[in-house]
């Protein structure tokens, strides 16, 4: 899609980002980009066994190396207290092991050297013994009564059993399934697969041993959070840690987390009295961060026969690898998983969620949406279109037929979520438009008829996400309230700095929160600084993920810059010698009412606010307010995604020929950083639909460390994007965003797959898992006759 830049002084519209500057001139500042004087370099030994047994750990030949100047193991850190640290779902998890390793590629020694070649030639002088356990890989397998124990550490653990969660009503779902005319069910596996950052982590840490102060620099989505982290594994005081958290190179949620480098680096430093730098390849990123998804689901859905859509049930087993290190709210184990019953209005619905250890990297990310909102979207839209299937009924008239309609708003679903606003058939109606989707049926029929050329396949997917993770209430991470704060302070000037808890990984934070001030205070954003990763320099908050940028500091941005707009009143009201009742606003200055050509513009009054005004008693003087923004609620953007496939009849090769998405994220405070949001995450979903996954063999090892094995999409596979919007504010948020990042992520996938489906629905090919390889699809095709009873007429 082509987009014309127009630059909009004053608010919100297209502007170029302001960060694009020394980006694009190679300027920017990444955590490898930190050199200081005397600096060391770390490495990290990994175990190439999945479940194995420590016998021993010789480093003796390791540590004479004449530039090796430490070599940590998990003995020395249970000399420190700092063998093992929490995650953040309230389990521990080994920094480096002691007892046995169980991932591969799980953590083992850390060397400090002088560089960074020393460092990792040292790794191999190191002598370790392993005994080898049977490992356990397959969720299923984990909970079966003879499987390995994989987590021996906690004490009374005889099982790989982590929790059981459920959601909605159990007993209402059964009695509306009981009347239903038809039930479709369908096994689904969303397999493990990995953000994948253009940087992989890393962290620089340095003690002072004069000032007793730890700075870090790291690649860290929530710089407040790992300060707060650290402070409880190093027994630091909080304040004599500082967290930085410079440019990124995406995160998508592999950032959120805090690695057993990272702390391998702080120890590294306080052990060595000198600056320890730790940065992983892209093997190391790929095979031990944090992964996605990996859900194996059982869905069934309840309908009329006239495709009036009742209730959905589904059971799910999550695989959360070797340690609980799920990054999400502490009383939603699964995530937000509970919203799979989507966009659709049924009259019941139960999920019952287990997770489950196994010999794995940790993790359960939100990559690229809000906690596990992909996985929701992709059940119920993959169980909507086997409820087509088995009806004979069109997947868009099914879907037109039980959306939501905008009269039943705000509406709560029957597993709790208050959806805040929208209008479904318009949106699905505009992408249909779009699409020309009635043509592209009938081009369906004509090439089924004539047999000629690749088959061809036209999928749909429709979504609700809840993003914008805060309130309160319902919301923490080890106890952390999820509310974001926000100051901001003009100066003399005019010209203004603000400062916030969150952090960009390149959505573009720094025009669009500059965008919101101006739109609240009509101070340019060029003249308007945005400051964050730095906990010494902005307010506390739990940083940024699942989509929660714009709702949650946005939301604080317009808070507090409306507290500056009505100090500004006080000020102006003393400068024009009036009552703050008698002043109007208008965007840039207050005024006289009645009288416009009486008033003054923020930068006067800026420059006031400083000066020798005699303002009313008990009000200072300074334009600046703080703010801690609590949102009453999650907001709810949605879309509509219609995908148009080719399917090679004699390979399998699928081509993504055209893809329409609508979207719907309420106000676009700058639609030119939305559109690249939606461009990336439809991206990101053809890679999943279609090519990445993170397989392991029956041992346990990884095959995926690099990117010739774990495949990425490139332009190559994907199709002229072509976008639509529908706008419909969120009541909850003070500027009626919604938030987009991700959601193009939760609805692409399912577009993709049912396209495919689509265009083997001839062959009877009802479901095959992700990712639909070239190979996967053609043993789908393989015998089955071509039945010309399912072409679509």
């Amino acid at each position: 899609m082509t987009t014309t830049e127009k630059h909009t002084p004053m608010g919100f519209g297209r502007m170029h980002r302001k960060e694009d500057a020394r980006f694009i001139r190679g300027h920017g500042q990444y955590v490898d980009d930190v050199n200081l004087p005397g600096m060391l370099h770390g490495a990290v030994l990994r175990s190439p066994h999945a479940h194995a047994r420590i016998v021993s750990i010789d480093t003796s030949a390791a540590e004479a190396h004449p530039k090796v100047k430490a070599v940590i193991t998990g003995q020395t850190l249970e000399g420190l207290n700092l063998a093992w640290m929490p995650t953040l779902s309230h389990d521990v998890q080994a920094v480096l092991a002691t007892d046995k390793v169980r991932f591969q590629g799980q953590e083992v020694a850390f060397v400090v050297a002088d560089d960074r070649y020393a460092a990792r030639d040292a790794l191999e002088l190191i002598d370790v013994e392993y005994e080898a356990l049977p490992p356990v890989v397959d969720a299923r397998r984990a909970l079966e009564p003879d499987a390995p124990v994989i987590r021996t550490d906690i004490d009374g653990k005889r099982d790989n059993h982590i929790f059981d969660w459920e959601a909605g009503d159990a007993a209402r779902t059964d009695e509306v399934f009981a009347r239903a005319d038809v039930v479709s069910a369908q096994d689904m596996l969303y397999p493990r697969v990995h953000p994948a950052p253009m940087e992989t982590c890393g962290a620089v840490a340095h003690m002072d041993p004069v000032t007793g102060k730890l700075t870090v620099w790291t690649t860290t989505q929530a710089p407040h959070a790992h300060r707060t982290l650290y402070a409880l594994v190093a027994g630091l005081p909080e304040h004599k840690i500082r967290v930085i958290s410079p440019d990124i190179g995406g995160g998508f949620g592999n950032k959120v987390g805090i690695y057993p480098g990272y702390v391998c680096a702080v120890v590294g430093s306080i052990v060595t009295g000198k600056p320890v730098k730790w940065m992983e390849d892209r093997s190391e990123n790929l095979m031990s961060t944090s992964f996605a998804r990996d859900y194996h689901m059982h869905g069934e859905i309840a309908a009329t026969s006239d495709g009036k859509i009742l209730g959905v049930r589904v059971k799910v087993l999550a695989d959360h690898g070797a340690f609980n290190g799920t990054a999400q709210p502490t009383k939603f184990p699964a995530g937000f998983f509970s919203v799979f019953t989507g966009s659709y209005d049924i009259e019941a619905a139960h999920c019952a969620v287990t997770g489950v250890y196994t010999n794995k990297a940790p993790g359960g990310v939100a990559y690229a949406c809000s906690f596990r909102i992909t996985e929701a979207v992709y059940l119920v839209e993959r169980l909507v279109d086997v409820l087509a299937y088995d009806l004979g009924m069109d997947p868009a008239e099914l879907r037109m037929r039980n959306l939501l309609r905008p009269e039943q708003f705000p509406y709560v679903s029957k597993t709790g979520w208050e959806y805040d606003s929208g209008d479904y058939p318009r949106a699905l109606s505009q992408a249909m438009d779009l699409a020309g989707y009635a043509e592209l049926r009938e081009e369906q029929k004509r090439r089924a008829v004539s047999g000629d050329g690749p088959l061809m396949g036209i999928g749909i997917s429709f979504f609700t996400e809840a993003v914008g993770a805060g309130p309160r209430k319902h919301m923490d991470i080890l106890g952390l309230g999820m509310a974001d704060g926000a100051e901001l302070r003009v100066h003399p000037t005019g010209k203004a700095v603000l400062r916030l808890s969150c952090q960009s990984q390149g959505q573009g934070h720094e025009t669009t929160f500059a965008q919101i001030v101006a739109e609240e205070l009509g101070i340019s954003p060029d003249d308007i600084e945005v400051v964050h990763g730095d906990t010494d320099q902005t307010p506390f908050g739990l940083g940024t993920y699942g989509s929660r940028s714009t709702p949650v500091s946005g939301g604080a941005t317009a808070v507090v810059a409306r507290r500056v707009r009505e100090r500004a009143k006080i000020v102006a009201s003393a400068m024009l010698e009036v009552s703050p009742d008698d002043l109007e606003w208008e965007k840039g200055r207050w005024f006289v009412q009645g009288d416009p050509d009486s008033g003054k513009t923020i930068q006067e009054i800026a420059l006031a606010a400083h000066s020798d005004l005699e303002l009313p008693d008990g009000v200072e003087g300074h334009l600046d307010a703080t703010c801690v923004y609590n949102p009453p609620n999650l907001t709810y953007p949605f879309g509509a995604y219609i995908c148009v496939v080719d399917v090679d009849r004699e390979t399998g090769q699928v081509k993504v020929r055209r893809f329409v998405a609508v979207d719907d994220c309420g106000v676009r405070i700058n639609p030119t950083i939305v559109e690249g949001q939606v461009h990336g995450g439809l991206a990101e979903g053809i890679g999943m639909a279609l090519m990445q996954v993170m397989a392991f063999d029956e041992d346990g090892n990884h095959l995926g460390g690099s990117f010739m094995d774990y495949l990425m999409p490139t332009s190559m596979e994907c199709p002229s994007w072509e976008l639509g919007e529908t706008v419909t504010p969120s009541p909850h948020h003070p500027i009626g965003a919604k938030g987009i990042g991700e959601s193009a992520t939760v609805g692409s996938p399912a577009a993709v797959v049912n396209a495919v489906l689509d265009a083997l629905k001839p062959y009877g090919v009802r479901h095959a898992d992700m990712p639909l390889t070239p190979a996967a699809v053609w043993r789908a095709m393989q015998n089955r006759p071509l039945r010309t009873d399912l072409a679509i007429t």
